[in-house]
């Protein structure tokens, strides 16, 4: 063995070492604990470790008081704009110590709300917010986060900043009325010359406070808790966001239970949490234009001046129809994402694109270490089981190698999927550890299994078309 076998110098460790020297972010810790027990012992390991998170997931507090709408002078005609009434009902509500602000059977016309501690807002059974998609009605502008940046941008639809003891709950619909006609062209603009030139001004330093989103096109998302802790969305169905429908940023404690998402729109991803410690994602459909679970840590050089991870995120009984991926972690990335368990899941649809996405590149570096996506069945799956994409976007054109290890899945039944999986590293900043166990698909493959430049891949009890990879 010679001194290249036991440390392969790499540009990835050339750059990682030159960055410590430089003083930016330190490197992540090594995984230990439930992660490292979870791939030594399987998914018992993997349960309790995820068991421990959804524990420590604390619920909001909320008086049982009730504030309704009608008694703010809300009318239920679909037409006319309950935006003041909605704002009184949250403002009392708060000023009495917390309680719920109850939208009762009806439909309902709004611009945005925004929620304060200790509010809940109750959506019964029958009722349907209609949000405007009147530009004009979203402003001014707030503090949010526009593909992983931050700036000052159109009011999301339902928004909350440095709160705690926030709900969205009930049966019934929340409608953000998005269209071609309306948010959604701007998708192209937006997420093409635009942000290009918007970045441009943040990475020669412009402020926070001056980055003015309102000229570039940039959509608001539909519910973004910014800074909150403790955050509940319960029971409700969202659909036709302008932009990703529920974006929790730098929040602590966040539960998303027995939520339907529907939309066929562009960007409009599910459930993106970015920059959170403590997220249970529980009983959710997911059918959606983009990712349905997309999980991120900011862009860029804008990522790594919050430098915050997204950590401690469990995903567990729910479904998964269209989408670009399942669960996706990626591509703002650049703060780092650890610790995500998902467990007993479907698949369902050849509009799903992928099922476990891991989509990075040298410009956003950062990690992406202890996956766990398992005990999944999949009726139908239009791509791969695994994407893992070192090539998304600008691909290998940066100076932050990205590091992807310690990747898990297990226990998948798969009754069709045109790949099994498409890994593909760097040469010189291969993936780390891959680990396939017990995984069978039923039928034959319509494209062949990918693994370039990854340093572990581990297959056990893999059977794809009654063969043993």
């Amino acid at each position: 063995m010679n001194a290249m076998d036991t440390f392969r110098l790499t540009r990835r460790h050339l750059l990682l070492a030159a960055t410590a020297v430089g003083g930016a972010a330190a490197l992540p810790d090594v995984l230990a604990g439930s992660a490292a027990a979870a791939t030594r012992h399987g998914d018992g390991a993997w349960d309790a470790a995820a068991d421990r998170i959804v524990a420590g997931v604390r619920a909001p507090r909320i008086p049982a008081r009730d504030f309704l709408i009608t008694a703010f002078g809300a009318v239920p005609d679909g037409t006319t704009d309950n935006t003041a009434a909605l704002g009184a009902a949250v403002k009392a509500a708060h000023e009495s110590g917390g309680g719920r602000v109850v939208v009762p059977a009806g439909t309902w016309a709004t611009g945005p709300i925004h929620l304060l501690s200790r509010v809940e807002l109750h959506v019964a059974d029958g009722a349907t917010l209609l949000f405007s998609t009147d530009r004009a009605d979203y402003l001014p502008t707030v503090y949010s986060r526009w593909q992983g940046i931050e700036l000052m941008n159109y009011s999301p639809l339902i928004y909350a900043f440095g709160q705690h003891d926030i709900a969205i709950t009930g049966s019934g619909l929340l409608d953000g009325q998005a269209s071609d006609a309306t948010w959604w062209a701007w998708a192209q603009t937006g997420g093409g010359p635009d942000f290009t030139a918007f970045e441009a001004t943040v990475n020669a330093g412009l402020p926070v406070a001056q980055r003015d989103g309102t000229g570039y096109h940039f959509r608001p998302a539909f519910v973004e808790p910014y800074q909150c802790e403790r955050v509940l969305i319960e029971g409700v169905s969202f659909r036709n966001s302008p932009f990703w429908h529920l974006h929790p940023t730098l929040c602590r404690d966040v539960t998303v239970r027995g939520v339907t998402v529907e939309s066929d729109g562009p960007n409009t991803d599910g459930c993106n949490p970015e920059c959170c410690d403590g997220v249970l994602i529980d009983s959710v459909s997911f059918n959606t234009g983009d990712d349905c679970i997309a999980i991120k840590s900011g862009r860029n050089a804008d990522g790594r001046r919050v430098n915050i991870p997204c950590q401690n995120i469990v995903i567990q009984n729910s479904a998964f129809a269209d989408g670009h991926g399942g669960i996706t972690l990626g591509s703002e990335m650049s703060g780092g994402i650890r610790n995500v368990y998902g467990r007993d899941l479907t698949m369902n649809s050849t509009g799903l694109e992928s099922g476990h996405r891991l989509k990075t590149n040298s410009v956003r570096g950062g990690f992406l270490e202890g996956t766990h996506v398992y005990r999944v069945d999949v009726q139908a799956i239009g791509g791969p089981l695994l994407l893992i994409d070192f090539n998304y976007g600008e691909g290998d054109s940066g100076s932050f190698p990205p590091t992807v290890t310690d990747i898990n899945l297990s226990h998948w039944k798969v009754a069709a999927a045109s790949q099994g999986w498409d890994i593909q590293g760097y040469p010189d900043d291969p993936v780390g550890s891959v680990r396939l166990s017990h995984v069978t698909v039923d039928g034959p493959l319509d494209t062949p299994n990918i693994a370039e430049h990854v340093d572990d891949l581990e297959l056990h009890q893999v059977v794809i078309d009654g063969v043993k990879q």
